[in-house]
């Protein structure tokens, strides 16, 4: 039994389970009453049962006839324009064969959108993307909904989709549920150097031809970008909340080991089934213990600001309630062990063969800083994480990892972290409530205090920077970038301008109701303010000159305004009727209206016993 739970972790805990006390009870209870303890087709009437098998080969027809064994719905984010999705194409022909040969079922249950924010990245296409998580749960529901399975695989790896296959997830909580990824491409050019070229593409000192060539440099094969952005932050959040095979998470794509890891993750989904011993529905699997594991991992690792999102509204998918202030106390104890880019030069592949993440389970279990005793797909106890697969002569098999990074540069010891905090902060003044990645800023940089510029998209504070406007000491302020204005999109466009102007020795920052991309942090960068502009929050009522202190060290974000005169002034009213049409933003009008705020998840639908409570 674990004795050593740090103080804080054990606070923040008992919080959680407080405040979620009566929507947690809800959704449970709601799970409960879902449950079958027979195969969920056997509810099915003959036609219902004959249009869902009949496309199946005699042998499967006998099986589903049968009602005897399980059948697995297999949800897939399969594209083959997203690096990270194409491996998919192969992996529910692996599923179905290795399910077959244990006398069971497997069916493609459905596909969810999955759209590539590098790509999207200062496109129109990007006012999509944060909607496209609640759009991935919708589909994910569709999927199950035909109540014909007795366990789903989930297939995704990136940004929105994770999250979003989780929330559908949720819905289904009463069936075990087990994800698995794809894996990232090899290394590919430094990310150090691609970012360097970026912003002398930025400065005009290369072209457009050189700038193709680095990024084809980088983004080279199937598999997932090896930077530590949002996608590979969520194939962490998997593992630390046993929702991975152990050290599965980082293995590379197309390899004899990945196949084989898919295949005992169809297994292992078999052996949680409602008709085996050991059932493990995904309601019980994930608890508010497994939440705070998630965060607290979020920080050690120095994972992507867009989880301060997607970790509430997963939470609230399960009836469970977390703030950013839970997260804010967690990052306070959490020490920073992993270096990889943004906050370092190395990339995944460089973090798994340092040891990845049996290390970093194993040094935080030391710290007291994680809950060992929880549910997962490898059985009860985090414990089971801290051991690496290998392959011996085509068998997948296990063994107890050293729990020793072998690149100290990468991932650190407890005794000597990288930082003594966490790798994201909250800031809160006279502005509201925002965000900031730390773990990439040097100490320089965590605070700042100069006149704000206001800049209404991206594309204007480029163009600023391109008549040379911008060589000065300023904070960047950009307003309507919240989900209630334009969806939310990633403000990768201001990092090339913004890191140029601080390599020159200028001090910058940027303050948004917007949000950044999970490869950000090198600008200090106060995100997803609460309330945005939209929402009649005081970023819409900055203007130019207006002194901004931005303070990492004390959580302090201030508008240096008197508020008598802030009271008197009138938000400044935009015009952004452009940004809710074309490239489909018409058909996402409906979540605009009725999204929360970024605080709280930014959901576009009622979860978990909400409409209750």
């Amino acid at each position: 039994m674990q004795t050593n739970k740090h103080e804080v972790l054990v606070s923040v805990t008992n919080k959680i389970i407080e405040r979620s006390k009566k929507s947690r009870k809800i959704y449970l209870q709601r799970m409960e009453e879902a449950h079958h303890k027979t195969v969920e087709r056997s509810h099915l009437g003959c036609s219902n049962l004959a249009h869902a098998m009949a496309p199946c080969s005699a042998h499967e027809k006998s099986q589903l006839e049968s009602m005897k064994r399980e059948n697995i719905a297999i949800v897939s984010a399969y594209n083959d324009m997203l690096s990270a999705h194409q491996p998919f194409v192969n992996f529910p022909p692996l599923i179905k064969r290795i399910i077959n040969l244990h006398d069971a079922t497997a069916q493609f249950a459905g596909g969810v959108p999955a759209m590539c924010d590098g790509v999207t990245q200062s496109q129109p296409g990007m006012e999509l993307s944060l909607f496209s998580r609640d759009t991935i749960a919708m589909s994910t529901a569709v999927a199950l909904s035909h109540n014909m399975f007795d366990g789903a695989i989930m297939l995704g790896v990136c940004d929105k989709i994770v999250p979003g296959m989780f929330i559908g997830a949720m819905s289904f909580g009463h069936l075990p549920v087990i994800f698995a990824p794809a894996g990232p491409m090899p290394s590919g050019i430094s990310n150090s150097e691609k970012a360097a070229i970026r912003q002398e593409f930025a400065q005009g000192k290369v072209d457009e031809k050189a700038l193709l060539q680095a990024e084809s440099a980088s983004y080279h094969s199937a598999g997932t970008c090896t930077f530590y952005g949002t996608a590979n932050s969520n194939q962490m959040l998997m593992e630390i909340m046993g929702l991975h095979l152990a050290g599965s998470s980082f293995v590379n794509a197309n390899t004899p080991l990945r196949d084989a890891l898919t295949e005992e993750a169809a297994l292992k989904l078999l052996a949680l089934s409602p008709l085996s011993e050991k059932y493990m529905p995904l309601a019980k699997l994930i608890d508010e213990k497994s939440f705070v594991n998630a965060i607290v991992g979020l920080m050690a690792t120095g994972g992507s600001s867009n989880h301060t999102i997607h970790i509430i509204a997963m939470a609230r998918a399960c009836g469970i309630v977390i703030t950013w202030d839970d997260f804010d106390a967690l990052s306070q104890v959490t020490p920073l062990l992993c270096k990889m880019y943004p906050n370092g030069s190395a990339d995944v592949n460089h973090f798994h063969s340092a040891g990845g993440m049996a290390v970093v389970i194993s040094e935080l279990l030391k710290a007291g800083l994680l809950h060992e005793d929880v549910n997962t797909v490898m059985g009860k106890g985090l414990h089971h994480y801290l051991q690496v697969p290998y392959l011996e002569e085509g068998k997948l098999l296990y063994r107890q990892s050293t729990c020793q990074s072998s690149n100290k540069d990468v991932i650190a010891r407890l005794e000597t972290p990288f930082s003594h905090e966490g790798g994201l902060k909250v800031l809160e003044g006279n502005i509201g409530r925002s965000v900031i990645k730390t773990s990439a800023l040097k100490a320089k940089n965590r605070f700042i205090t100069a006149p704000a510029k206001v800049f209404y998209s991206q594309e204007a504070l480029k163009d600023a920077f391109s008549r040379g406007e911008l060589e000065c000491d300023f904070v960047a302020v950009l307003p309507y970038q919240g989900p209630k204005s334009n969806g939310m999109p990633e403000l990768h466009g201001l990092l090339p301008s913004m890191g140029a102007l601080q390599d020159k020795g200028f001090n910058v920052a940027i303050v948004t109701d917007g949000r950044m991309s999970g490869a950000s942090g090198k600008v200090a960068s106060a995100i997803h303010l609460c309330p945005e502009a939209k929402d009649g929050g005081i970023i819409g009522k900055i203007k130019d000159g207006d002194i901004i202190t931005l303070d990492c060290d004390n959580g302090a974000l201030i508008l240096d305004v008197n508020a008598s005169v802030l009271q008197n002034r009138i938000i400044q009213g935009v015009d952004i009727s452009a940004n809710f049409h074309g490239v489909g933003r018409e058909l996402f009008s409906m979540m605009r209206k009725s999204v929360n705020s970024a605080e709280e998840g930014a959901c576009s639908f009622a979860l978990a016993g909400e409409e209750l409570c």
